[in-house]
């Protein structure tokens, strides 16, 4: 199928929702495509019936209440949350660059599993995965592109730097719960998002 037809899919999906919350949760290396995947996604939904979350760096207070920060960010029931970036970004992201402690981080491995399953939420994980050489060209292009350079930041500078880091971090948390889908080539793990995505929602009881 193409895009317009899982899309088209995935409108149909939503408007036929009878369930709890909906959880999409999309992680990955800078420069994966998490908020182009999630444009594309939302293209053509009805805007009643999804949000979007965009994580941020946390200010002190939310990191010190983490995951009470994030409780007041679920979806209500029939409504379906796309999170770009997560309360995962304690174990990754946050840990990488040293905003959070050692106590925080290890507190968090040791209790998200806990909160997800007391959220009464339905959770769809999404892992994009990118190599060391397809992060280094897209950061170049974002660089030097006249319509992206405004991007460029300093967490782009240093992710090549935190690759190897990263991925021992990642592989803490990325279980058998998650889709772990290639982007190298972002077209077709867009598609590949998408089918899962569909197949999921509708595998969910009725």
């Amino acid at each position: 199928m193409t895009l317009k037809n899982e899309q088209a899919r995935l409108n149909s999906n939503l408007e036929n929702l009878a369930h709890r919350g909906i959880c999409v949760v999309l992680e990955g290396r800078d420069t994966a495509g998490k908020s182009s995947t999630i444009r594309e996604v939302t293209h053509f939904l009805n805007p009643a019936k999804y949000s979007i979350h965009l994580s941020r760096k946390p200010s002190r207070s939310t990191m010190k209440k983490w995951l009470a920060y994030w409780s007041r960010r679920m979806p209500a029931c029939n409504q379906v949350v796309f999170y770009d970036r997560s309360w995962y970004s304690r174990a990754m992201v946050q840990r990488l660059n040293g905003w959070c402690s050692e106590t925080q981080y290890e507190n968090f491995l040791a209790s998200h599993k806990e909160w997800e399953n007391s959220r009464g939420v339905h959770m769809i994980k999404f892992w994009l995965s990118i190599d060391e050489n397809e992060q280094r060209a897209r950061i170049e292009n974002r660089k030097k592109s006249p319509l992206t350079y405004w991007k460029f930041s300093e967490n782009d500078e240093n992710a090549l730097s935190y690759y190897d880091r990263m991925t021992i971090l990642k592989e803490r948390v990325i279980d058998g719960e998650w889709n772990v889908i290639d982007y190298n080539d972002k077209e077709a793990g867009i598609l590949s998002l998408m089918r899962i995505l569909n197949d999921r929602l509708e595998a969910l009881p009725k």
